[in-house]
């Protein structure tokens, strides 16, 4: 049991976030919109909200966004701890994007995650693992939320209006449910480890976050690390970039070999457009 002391006494905060789940289907009944929608992407955090979804005894569906980077070992956690899970496929791999893009992805260009994770959900009401603490982008984020569009994103705080605010929305919007939201990484772990619950094994071998493999998001110790440990994906990159340098015109080459190309992303220098290269449009 999580107990934290604020200034409003104890907080339940197991009970907190079963209550958010069991609120977040009401709304979902009420809408017509059947099983919550899981984002599951098989972290500690989905873990936390699948387990809290049993607990919460709602109808619920976890779905994986296969991204083609994915670290096998976070493949088999998940078919093997929630086989239950729905594996959704992209309509590009991370392969074909690249090579779509004439670049790979970076921090500021990261036309994969649209691709390849920001998909699915359209008419549920969607739960995810999204936590304040996860960074400042993240610190304004609320318990329920809902979404019309990338850049319209209402926010309601987790009281007891909030149910009326949410139902009065357009049923087109997507509604969003954050059950952990206020979450530390001391809480998820606790959550975990005292009740048992898998998960993967890549936690214990130093990885301080699951994701694809190479994601510019990450450290370049990290990066490097993955890339060393997972070299199938590294020589994937490479086939990669090897062909969008093959289809790329001449005159807008700014690399000369795949190494080259491989050796820029991973030091990450995209303070600024590379002179020649395509305008990276994520709303295209």
């Amino acid at each position: 049991m999580l107990i934290k002391n604020t200034l409003f006494g104890e907080i339940d905060m197991v009970a907190v976030a079963i209550k958010r789940i069991q609120d977040a289907y009401e709304i979902s009944k009420s809408q017509n919109k059947g099983a919550l929608y899981v984002a599951f992407s098989g972290g500690k955090d989905s873990v936390c909200v699948a387990e809290l979804c049993k607990m919460a005894k709602v109808p619920y569906e976890l779905h994986y966004n296969t991204t083609t980077v994915d670290p096998f070992e976070l493949l088999h956690f998940i078919r093997d701890n929630y086989p239950e899970t729905i594996f959704e496929k992209p309509r590009y791999s991370m392969w074909q994007l690249i090579v779509k893009k004439h670049m790979p992805p970076t921090r500021i260009a990261r036309f994969c995650c649209q691709e390849l994770k920001e998909k699915g959900g359209e008419n549920r009401i969607c739960l995810t693992g999204v936590r304040r603490f996860e960074s400042v982008k993240r610190s304004s984020r609320k318990a329920f939320e809902t979404v019309t569009s990338k850049k319209d994103r209402i926010l309601f705080d987790d009281n007891g209006e909030f149910r009326n605010a949410l139902e009065q929305c357009t049923i087109k919007a997507k509604i969003v449910c954050n059950p952990i939201i206020d979450w530390e990484d001391e809480d998820v772990w606790e959550f975990i480890k005292s009740n048992n619950f898998p998960y993967c094994k890549l936690y214990d071998m130093g990885y301080s976050r699951i994701g694809c493999i190479g994601c510019p998001m990450a450290s370049r110790f990290e990066r490097e690390r993955e890339l060393k440990e997972h070299p199938f994906f590294k020589q994937k990159y490479l086939d990669a970039f090897d062909k969008m340098l093959k289809e790329m015109p001449e005159e807008t080459r700014n690399w000369k070999t795949a190494e080259d190309v491989y050796n820029w992303w991973l030091n990450d220098k995209i303070e600024k457009q590379i002179e020649g290269q395509e305008e990276m449009n994520l709303n295209e």
